[in-house]
Formats: C-alpha cells, sequence, structure tokens
C-alpha cells in the first residue's frame, strides 16, 4: 500500500508518516504533485498556513481534483481539510476545490482552538470501532460545506458548531489531528489505509 504524504511545507510529517507505516502504509514523502498522485492513496498534512499551502498547490488544480473525484483515496488533515475546499478567509488562493464550501476564521472568543475536544461522528467507515471521539485539535478556522451532507463529523467550541469531518468520492477531511488523537485517532488512519488498500 502506497501512500503519498505532500510536503507543502507544513509541520508535522514525522509522526504522521510514522503513523501510517503503523498502520500497514508504505510512505513516500514528496513535493511532486506527479509522483503523488501516482501512489495508491495521498495525504494531505495539517499544521501550517493556508497561504503558502495552496502556493504548492499545482497552477493548475484540476488534475489533483479530478483524480479525487475519480475515487484516488485521500486524507485531508487539520490545514489539509481546509486544501480540500475553495478558498479560505485566511490568505489568497484557492484551495483543490473538490469539496463545494468556504474555509472561515473561527468565530470564538479565544483563537485558535488548541487541545482536546469531543468530536461527534457519523456511521462513515473512517470511523469505524470508533467511538466517543475526543480528538486534538489546533485550528484558527473551521470549514463550511456547501452542502450539509458531505460533512461527516462535527464538533463544537466556544459555542460555535462545525464540521470536524467531511467527504466526498474517496476523500476524507479531519480538522482535527488523528496521529496525536491516542487509540482512536490510530484507529483512524489505520481505517483509512484499509479503506485505500480495499479500493486499489
Amino acid at each position: 500500500m502506497n501512500v503519498a504524504l505532500f510536503d507543502y511545507g507544513a509541520g508535522n510529517l514525522h509522526s504522521l508518516g510514522k503513523a501510517l507505516e503503523e498502520a500497514g502504509a508504505r510512505v513516500t514523502v514528496t513535493t511532486d504533485w506527479k509522483e503523488a498522485l501516482a501512489k495508491d492513496a495521498l495525504v494531505l498534512p495539517g499544521v501550517g498556513a493556508f497561504g503558502p499551502a495552496a502556493a504548492a498547490l499545482p497552477k493548475n488544480r484540476a488534475p489533483v481534483r479530478e483524480a479525487l473525484a475519480a475515487g484516488l483515496p485521500c486524507l485531508g488533515i487539520c490545514l489539509g481539510m481546509q486544501l480540500l475546499f475553495e478558498d479560505s478567509e485566511e490568505a489568497a488562493g484557492d484551495g483543490i476545490g473538490l469539496v463545494p464550501g468556504k474555509v472561515r476564521l473561527l468565530d470564538a472568543r479565544i483563537v485558535p482552538q488548541m487541545g482536546w475536544n469531543d468530536v461527534e461522528t457519523s456511521g462513515d467507515p473512517i470511523f469505524a470501532g470508533v467511538t466517543d471521539l475526543v480528538a486534538y485539535f489546533a485550528n484558527s478556522y473551521v470549514c463550511i460545506p456547501s452542502d450539509a451532507s458531505d460533512a461527516i463529523a462535527w464538533s463544537e467550541y466556544d459555542g460555535v458548531r462545525s464540521a470536524a469531518g467531511a467527504r466526498r468520492a474517496r476523500t476524507w477531511g479531519l480538522q482535527f489531528h488523528p496521529e496525536k488523537s491516542s487509540g482512536p485517532g490510530r484507529r483512524i488512519i489505520s481505517n483509512f489505509v484499509a479503506l485505500a488498500r480495499e479500493a486499489s
């Protein structure tokens, strides 16, 4: 199971790569989109800012968007989830645009949200075997899908309820960090690798 872990200058590649390897994936860290899209699955990591990450996307987003829409398994984490959307209030630049919607500043008294928070999950297979999920968040922005049915998980912070997960085709976005979320988070990563293996 060959997984491309894309490096657009964000942090946390080491712990995420290790979690993917523990789940049975062979991980290639790459900055080359052609190489990334040729693997069995793609992971877009978190930690970082939307502007520089969007600048690392190919100028023509269509090949990435079309590959994901056609079923290439993908997991976008935190910033990686936000890149799946059209654009962000954080900075100029377009996202991949797979999931219609916007990324907005978190309307809370204390920003960023840092630490553990409850996550309400749906019956999506990415959450198989995970109940009563408490996950680690580190975000100042939240994703707002245009179609509410794209949301597969939700969380509430300072009275603001927002999408903690979204899905289109075989692409999953998670606003929290599963690689930092103890056993349940590692189970989610294992579920992704298993789902990607089934797809290949």
